[in-house]
């Protein structure tokens, strides 16, 4: 998988920014605590309200660190399964992390779950885990956050505008839409304006403040946690000069 080839190039740098490259001492490293894989764990009362759980052996509420994976699929479909091949390739660079591969609600046709229903499970299932750190024995102050396309866009809204406690060290972009006004007005498929406007309630004509508080790029400050983003230039659905247009921001934020 291609994600795999992503993820490993930059696995090296979470481990810096988020300090699990800090030392442990023996009785840490040898505290017999045995692995443990929950799927399907409820955060919500929504059945799609779900999270996979994956907890390293030997871990500790201390020093065990964790990374939350957000799924694409456009705000309507895609799956936690989809990140099931990357969970494993994780598991494997970066074997003292808990990993987090959550659900979230996804916008039906009908017009329920539009925008902010997404981005407040992504909050929600941050919070859960949180009240979980002691049970489940990791540090709740050690965060990453990978998402992909729809994913990545409310990864970078939860960093940028819901980063209680400034817990989210760093946060990985993969080719998430950041300027979600400019993408319903110069749409590169011509089915988007439609789909955002099922998203959104509306186009950026009938809901400007709704449209600027979905927009990363706009809710970017310099306390915005460091930000890799990976962008594919014939990327048939977010441009990626909308990935440009984030990193300047970021850049003259000095993050």
């Amino acid at each position: 998988m291609r994600f795999n080839n992503i993820l490993l190039a930059f696995t090296a740098t979470i481990g810096i920014m988020v300090g699990t490259s800090c030392q442990k001492d023996d009785t840490e490293e040898q505290n017999g605590t045995q692995s443990l894989v929950v799927k399907d764990m409820s955060y919500g009362n929504d059945p799609a309200q779900k999270m996979d759980v994956y907890l390293p052996a030997n871990r500790n509420s201390e020093s065990t660190p964790a990374i939350f994976l957000i799924h694409g699929g456009a705000w309507i479909g895609g799956d936690k399964s989809e990140f099931d091949t990357i969970v494993q390739t994780l598991q494997q660079s970066l074997p003292d992390y808990a990993i987090f591969n959550i659900n979230y609600r996804l916008v039906s046709f009908i017009g329920s779950n539009g925008w902010p229903d997404p981005l407040n499970d992504v909050d929600s299932a941050f919070s859960f885990a949180a009240r979980k750190a002691t049970e489940y024995q990791f540090n709740p102050q050690k965060l990453a956050l990978i998402g992909a396309s729809a994913g990545a866009h409310l990864g970078l809204l939860k960093a940028y505008s819901l980063n209680t406690g400034n817990n989210i060290k760093v946060v990985v972009d993969l080719f998430g839409p950041a300027d979600i006004a400019d993408l319903y007005n110069n749409p590169p498929d011509p089915a988007l304006p439609g789909l955002l406007s099922f998203f959104m309630n509306g186009g950026p004509d009938v809901n400007a403040v709704g449209y600027r508080a979905a927009s990363p790029i706009f809710q970017v400050t310099a306390a915005a946690p460091p930000t890799i983003i990976f962008h594919g230039t014939l990327d048939g659905l977010v441009p990626v000069y909308q990935s440009d247009s984030l990193h300047k921001r970021l850049v003259k934020a000095n993050v």
